[in-house]
């Protein structure tokens, strides 16, 4: 795995040689890399690019992540599964401005929006097909129990713990209702 170097030194007590040996681990490095050091690095590559829509999107990831950090209460380290929320939530937003866009007659604005929204879900889990939430959704309420309208909350408990950052919240809320109602 590695070599054996020996390092000859003096024992300042003693005055006698002693040999220790330093072992060297070669072609051994990690790189880890979390989710906000990707961030960092695709905000350079998008400024090198000149990709104007790509880096608007992934410095707004960084200012949210700036301001979760820095907020009242909240906690010096982000984890990726905290920056993975932050994500979803701007996506979110982008989707809903681009909607208020289109209602209202501008959609040079309302592609800007989808556009920087396209950007930001790259960097979030695949999200599950409407039949994939579906079969799961049935596996919870067998496993709650749930067997009327009134159970929403509880399998609504379990559901977005299970299927979080997997499936929006409306489609999840929607597709538990039209299966309790069964």
């Amino acid at each position: 795995m590695g070599q054996d170097y020996p390092l000859h030194r003096k024992d300042d007590l003693t005055g006698q040689r002693s040999i220790n040996f330093v072992i060297f681990v070669e072609n051994l490095t990690f790189i880890i890399m979390t989710l906000e050091t990707q961030i960092q690095k695709d905000i350079m590559t998008a400024m090198k690019e000149k990709d104007t829509v790509r880096l608007n999107a992934v410095r707004s990831i960084k200012s949210a992540i700036l301001l979760a950090k820095t907020s009242e209460g909240g906690s010096k380290e982000l984890t990726d599964a905290d920056i993975i929320k932050l994500i979803q939530k701007l996506a979110k937003q982008r989707n809903e401005s681009a909607e208020q866009y289109t209602a209202v007659g501008r959609a040079e604005l309302a592609e800007n929006e989808l556009a920087e929204a396209k950007v930001l879900e790259t960097y979030l889990p695949k999200q599950l097909s409407e039949a994939e939430v579906e079969a799961k959704l049935r596996e919870i309420i067998a496993e709650v129990g749930a067997a009327k309208p009134s159970d929403m909350g509880k399998v609504m408990g379990v559901a977005t713990k299970r299927l979080a950052g997997l499936a929006d919240g409306k489609v999840i809320s929607g597709i538990v209702k039209q299966l309790l109602a069964q």
